[in-house]
C-alpha cells in the first residue's frame, strides 16, 4: 500500500466479539471490482442483525478487518469496467453489505456489487430512507416471497408498531390484505394509522379470545416481529393452509405443536434477509421504492449519530435503550 493511498474513516472490528471490539479510525479508501461501484455513503443504518455478526452469533464469512453495517444511501463516484446502469452523481442505496465475504456500509466510502445497488427515488431524504430499507425489505420478504400473501386474506402482525411490523402492516394492505394487528396499548392508533383493521393490546390477557374474535375464519399469514412464539396459539388460530412466518427470535425454543399444523395443512416458514438472493432482494428493492415514492413508508423515530459512535449505537441497540428508534449513522 502506498503511502499516499486514499483514505477513509470507518467504524470496524479487527476481531469478533463485543461492541467495545469497534473502532474509528482510518482505512483505505476501497477499490471497485469490475462489477462494483464505489459509493460515498451519505448515511447507514444500525441493525440488530449487525450486532449478531460483529459478536460471532450470526454465523457468515467476515474479513478482518471488517468494516460494519449492511444498509446505505449514497452517491457513486466511480463504476466497475464492466458496469453498467450507473454513473458518477447517481443517488443509490443498498441493503446487503457486512456479512457473508462483503465489507459493510459504516464508512465514509463504500463497494457495492451492481446486483446488489438500487437507485433512490427522486426526493427521498437520506435519513428517513436508510431508515425503513431493511424492515421494508424484510417485510415484503416474509409476506411476498415466502408467504405468497393473496389480496383478500387476513393478515395477524405481532409488534404492529416496531420498525418491521409497521413496514409489515403497509406492505400487507397494498397487497390488499386485511390487517389485524398488536402492540403496545399506546400504540394501537400508530397500528390503525397505517392500515390495520383491528389493533389490540398484546398485554391483554384476553388476547387470544380477541384475536378469535377479530379473525373468524381464520389467520392466514401469522407474523410475529417480537421473536416471542406462541406457536400453540398461533396454530389454534390459523386459517386451512394458513403459515406463520418465522423471522425473528434467534433463541426462542418454543412448544411446536405438530398435529395441529399438519392436520391444517398449514405451513411453518422461517427466513432471514441475509439468505435472499439477489433477485429476491432486487423485488423487494422494487417494492420498497414504491413505497418510499408513496411516503407510505416512514421510520417511527430515529436518532442520529456521527459515524465516530458507532460503538455506542451497537451498545444502545443490544441494552435495549433504542427500542421503537432506528439510529442512524452519518460520516
Amino acid at each position: 500500500m502506498r503511502a499516499d493511498s486514499p483514505r477513509m474513516k470507518a467504524a470496524y472490528v479487527d476481531e469478533l466479539g463485543g461492541a467495545e471490539n469497534i473502532r474509528y479510525d482510518d482505512l483505505p479508501v476501497p477499490s471497485p471490482g469490475p462489477d462494483d461501484v464505489l459509493v460515498r455513503v451519505d448515511a447507514s443504518a444500525v441493525n440488530p442483525v449487525d450486532t449478531f455478526v460483529r459478536s460471532g452469533a450470526f454465523r457468515t464469512p467476515v474479513p478482518l478487518p471488517l468494516v460494519l453495517g449492511r444498509d446505505l444511501v449514497g452517491v457513486v463516484v466511480d463504476t466497475g469496467a464492466r458496469t453498467s446502469g450507473f454513473a458518477s452523481g447517481d443517488r443509490v442505496w443498498c441493503n446487503s453489505l457486512g456479512h457473508a465475504g462483503r465489507q459493510g456500509a459504516a464508512a465514509q466510502y463504500a463497494v457495492v456489487p451492481t446486483d446488489r445497488l438500487y437507485r433512490l427515488p427522486d426526493g427521498a431524504d437520506p435519513v428517513e430512507a436508510v431508515a425503513v430499507l431493511h424492515p421494508g425489505a424484510t417485510a415484503y420478504l416474509a409476506l411476498a416471497t415466502h408467504a405468497r400473501l393473496q389480496p383478500g386474506e387476513t393478515v395477524y402482525v405481532g409488534g404492529g408498531a416496531g420498525h418491521v411490523g409497521r413496514a409489515a402492516t403497509v406492505r400487507a394492505v397494498r397487497a390488499g390484505a386485511r390487517v389485524v394487528a398488536s402492540a403496545g396499548a399506546a400504540d394501537l392508533d400508530q397500528c390503525r394509522a397505517l392500515g390495520a383493521e383491528i389493533a389490540l393490546d398484546y398485554r391483554d390477557p384476553d388476547l387470544a379470545y380477541w384475536l378469535r374474535r377479530a379473525t373468524p375464519d381464520g389467520i392466514d399469514v401469522h407474523l410475529d416481529t417480537s421473536g416471542k412464539h406462541d406457536l400453540v396459539l398461533a396454530a389454534d388460530l390459523l386459517a386451512h393452509r394458513g403459515r406463520i412466518v418465522l423471522m425473528a427470535g434467534q433463541t426462542a425454543r418454543p412448544e411446536l405443536p405438530v398435529g395441529p399444523l399438519y392436520v391444517n395443512d398449514a405451513s411453518l416458514l422461517g427466513f432471514v434477509i441475509s439468505n435472499a438472493t439477489t433477485s429476491e432482494l432486487a423485488d423487494a428493492a422494487t417494492a420498497v421504492n414504491a413505497m418510499l415514492l408513496e411516503g407510505s413508508l416512514k421510520p417511527r423515530s430515529v436518532q442520529v449519530l456521527p459515524l465516530s459512535a458507532a460503538a455506542q449505537a451497537h451498545q444502545r441497540l443490544e441494552d435495549g435503550a433504542a427500542r421503537g428508534t432506528r439510529i442512524v449513522l452519518r460520516p
